[in-house]
């Protein structure tokens, strides 16, 4: 369990005097290495518990998607993301862990994703990040309100950040502007320095929003992307990339496995945000076959594909790399990877680095 904190009775963390490290840090050199927590495919006790388990394992950080639906029904999860942060926080004490992504313009308002991450950041005593994105209708869309277009969401979600940042430096936030309204509102519990924001970018636009916050997230090894956000100005920033996979020792299985639980790798970022439901995601993928997934994501036992990915977001600049694993078996893969898969990681990467750092 964390040890408790005595707060400021101003609302403010520990006392100034300690200034916690920030929860990512740019490491071109020396990647840090991280694994996804699925709240579409796994229970809220099953991702404390692989968590605690990713810790054990020596990991550098976390991401935990933040779903009110799963993508298909197979999934057959999604848990409040910010009641499993709160398991997770009180049973670690080392391992880094954020949001992948929360979407704070729809259906929850930008002042209430303030005082989630605010008391996350709390609990987890500086070592929570706040990743960021402009969302998709499968989860925004359940409370009932008009779905915008990319561009709109992408104002809204710059609104949204100024309206948490502002509420993070303990300010009593009166905001009257293009989509949100605040009064009177002010946190009374607060992290000593404010969570880091990462920003899940996929075009010019969100990498250019990503470089006026503090890092980037993105799901393909686009170096063009990077360049962008380092061109905007996150030059010094992180940058993170998730390598889905579905390991398994039988191949087959593997592919069986990923078919079943994540068709949607066949279909682009810009269908993807505009689809409402898990149903209706089943019935646009009921035509991909095993072989149509196994084309956009590694399955098997065999490593040199994951490795390969790994190099590849190395050498797009990516700088913290993390395993989204499909499927049921998060526990073996977690195994695996630290056993197996990190180790040869590493030394490819060390063999690269002349190359990387010119």
């Amino acid at each position: 369990m964390q040890r408790d904190k005595e707060l400021d009775p101003a609302g403010g963390g520990a006392p100034s005097s300690h200034q916690p490290a920030p929860a990512l840090v740019a490491r071109p050199s020396s990647p840090a290495f991280g694994f996804a927590l699925s709240s579409e495919e796994n229970g809220p006790a099953d991702l404390v518990r692989q968590a605690q388990y990713a810790e054990t394992l020596g990991l550098d950080f976390l991401s935990i998607s933040d779903h009110f639906h799963p993508w298909v029904p197979p999934q057959g999860n999604a848990p409040f993301v910010w009641s499993v942060l709160g398991g997770i926080a009180s049973t670690t004490d080392r391992i880094v862990v954020g949001t992948g992504v929360t979407c704070p313009i729809i259906r929850m308002h930008p002042a209430i994703v303030a005082q989630a991450a605010a008391t996350a950041s709390v609990m987890f005593e500086g070592r929570f990040y706040l990743g960021v994105g402009a969302g998709e209708a499968l989860n925004e869309g359940v409370v009932g309100d008009r779905w915008p277009s990319a561009h709109e969401r992408l104002e809204r979600l710059e609104e949204a950040i100024d309206i948490m940042r502002k509420l993070w430096a303990g300010e009593t936030v009166n905001y009257d502007g293009a989509y949100y309204t605040v009064a009177e509102a002010r946190l009374f519990t607060r992290p000593e320095t404010p969570p880091q924001i990462g920003v899940a970018s996929a075009s010019p636009a969100s990498a250019r929003l990503a470089s006026s916050q503090d890092a980037l997230i993105a799901t393909s090894p686009d170096a063009d992307l990077v360049k962008k956000f380092e061109a905007a100005g996150g030059k010094a920033k992180p940058r993170l990339g998730q390598v889905t996979l579905c390991w398994d020792r039988d191949e087959a299985v593997a592919r069986r496995t990923a078919r079943e639980f994540w068709p949607t790798t066949v279909l682009s970022w810009a269908a993807r945000s505009d689809i409402a439901s898990p149903e209706i995601f089943a019935d646009v993928t009921k035509t991909a076959t095993e072989e149509d997934i196994a084309k956009n994501i590694p399955c098997g036992p065999n490593l040199d594909p994951i490795i390969q990915q790994v190099e590849e977001f190395s050498r797009a600049g990516f700088d913290h790399i993390y395993f989204h694993q499909v499927g049921k078996k998060q526990m073996e893969f977690l195994r695996v990877y630290s056993e197996e898969l990190l180790p040869a990681v590493r030394t490819r990467l060390k063999e690269l680095q002349p190359a990387l750092a010119r």
